[in-house]
This record gives C-alpha cells, sequence and structure tokens, in this order.
C-alpha cells in the first residue's frame, strides 16, 4: 500500500458509502520478478494492467470493497490528486509524484475503495523540502522541467543516440531523485516502461 485517506462523504468518483481509499503500487525489492513469473506476462497487450485487474479485482472481491484502476478509461479516475490526499505523496518540483519511499519511480496500479474506516499510514515529511531538487535540471533536451513537460521534445530525445541511456535505464529526472536512487527498482523495468511509453 503506497497510502490511503479518510473519505467522510460520498465524492464523486467514488463508489457510494465509501468511506477509506487505499491506493496500491508495486513494491520492490521482488515485484518486477515476481510479475514476470505471472501468467500475464505473455505476448498479448498490457500484461502489468491485466495482472492489476486479476490481482487487485481478487482482492477487492475478498475484502467486499471496489477496485478502481488508472487504466481503461477514459472517463479515468483521479489517482493523481487521490495520491495527494494520503499525506505520503506530494507534487515535486518538475510536477511528477514523488512518494515518501519511492521517490519519482512511484507508480499507481489500483484503488480499493473500503465501506470502512481502517487505519492508515501517518504522513511523512515531504522529502522535496530538504532536497536540492537535481530533478530540475536532469533532463537533457530540458522537455521535463519546473516550466513543464514538453511531451515531443522528449520523444525526439528518445529517438537520438543520445537518448538511450533513458531508454535502458529509465527518465534521467525519474533517476535524479535522491529518495528513488535509493529505492530498488531494477533498470529493466524501466527500460521496459520506456518502451511502452517510446512506441
Amino acid at each position: 500500500m503506497l497510502g490511503g485517506f479518510a473519505v467522510t462523504g460520498d465524492e464523486d468518483g467514488l463508489p457510494r458509502g465509501t468511506r477509506s481509499l487505499l491506493l496500491l503500487g508495486p513494491a520492490e525489492p521482488g515485484f518486477w520478478d515476481h510479475l514476470q513469473s505471472q501468467p500475464e506476462w505473455d505476448d498479448a497487450p498490457d500484461p502489468v494492467d491485466r495482472w492489476s485487474r486479476r490481482v487487485i479485482g481478487r482482492l477487492a472481491c475478498d475484502l467486499g470493497a471496489k477496485a478502481l484502476f488508472p487504466f481503461g478509461g477514459p472517463p479515468y479516475h483521479p489517482f493523481y490528486a487521490w495520491a495527494l490526499r494520503t499525506g505520503l505523496v506530494w507534487e515535486s518540483p518538475v510536477r511528477l509524484l514523488v512518494h515518501a519511499r519511492q521517490g519519482l519511480m512511484v507508480s499507481f496500479r489500483g484503488a480499493l475503495a473500503l465501506k470502512e474506516a481502517v487505519p492508515l499510514p501517518p504522513p511523512a515529511p515531504r522529502p522535496c523540502d530538504t532536497c536540492p531538487a537535481p530533478c530540475l535540471t536532469a533532463c537533457p533536451p530540458r522537455a521535463l522541467t519546473g516550466a513543464g513537460y514538453d511531451l515531443p521534445a522528449c520523444h525526439a530525445y528518445l529517438d537520438q543516440p543520445q537518448g538511450q541511456d533513458c531508454m535502458t535505464g529509465g527518465c534521467l529526472v525519474r533517476r535524479a531523485c535522491p529518495v528513488s536512487a535509493a529505492y530498488a527498482r531494477l533498470p529493466e523495468q524501466s527500460a521496459y516502461h520506456m518502451r511502452q511509453f517510446h512506441k
């Protein structure tokens, strides 16, 4: 669990009667190796999404909860806004979400909407408040900065030979985050997601 928050009344986008929302995502070390051993890891499209639907969907059934996913839209559930309500995730200087333990490598695979109020992790200090923000200057083509994200410039850079470091090891901005650097995400996992992003 990457965080959660209490829901005191019915809200748009949440099932009626939701009293707690828990946000779920990969935990390393271990997730990437586990995922590759699962039946969804085949030649069909979207293995990570299919795995998420099966595993989180089953968990929701076992708990009497409702599973919600950041994919499958439109419309899309507001995972960015939900994450900001947890006290464990914040907007970084480059506007990507940053997690207290995973840094800029955080990703959400789903959420559980529970009808019960459950204990939640306490808020944590925002790591960016004491960080020199190397993320602001880590992008070689300046496609991702505090001013925003230039998607065409990012893709153009990834098409060049010098973009191969990002393609094989993951986004340099995400990797520049000190919290990300201490998190045990494998370069192979980042490379897979970069290939999905840059098709």
